[in-house]
């Protein structure tokens, strides 16, 4: 019950949207800022691939390697760069300010928590868990 009174005061307070991700949008983004590193079917081969010093995961397995359950946490915290947090950055870009603007939606996690996150970075998110292999 508290939860609830919670998230009903944030939204009523503007900070939050019910609006839900939108996967369409969020492939519109992943084309411009992804495609180009992880590729632009997502299997980690983009045309920036090969001149990188890490090797770019293939982000249609991430459920696959996570145990049949997408990771929706921890891929929005790499996308947005919460994790990890490197003084001198890490293996992406650093997008935090991009995905960090606008409004915020509080999405489901797999484990019944929600995360609350931009929207921006939702659509990307609900964007990559369309692409897993069955």
């Amino acid at each position: 019950m508290r939860k609830r009174l919670i998230v009903a005061a944030l939204l009523a307070a503007g900070g939050v949207s019910a609006q839900e991700p939108d996967p369409e949008l969020g492939r519109d983004i992943y084309m411009s800022y992804c495609a180009q590193c992880h590729g632009f079917d997502a299997q980690g081969v983009g045309p920036m691939a090969e001149i990188l010093s890490v090797v770019t995961p293939d982000l249609t397995g991430l459920a696959a390697r996570n145990g049949g359950a997408f990771p929706t946490d921890t891929v929005a915290m790499k996308i947005d760069g919460r994790t990890p947090l490197l003084a001198h950055g890490g293996d992406m870009p650093l997008f935090g300010q991009f995905f960090d603007v606008g409004e915020s939606v509080l999405v489901r996690l797999p484990s019944g928590q929600s995360m609350m996150m931009s929207l921006t970075l939702a659509n990307v998110v609900a964007y990559l868990e369309t692409l897993q292999a069955q």
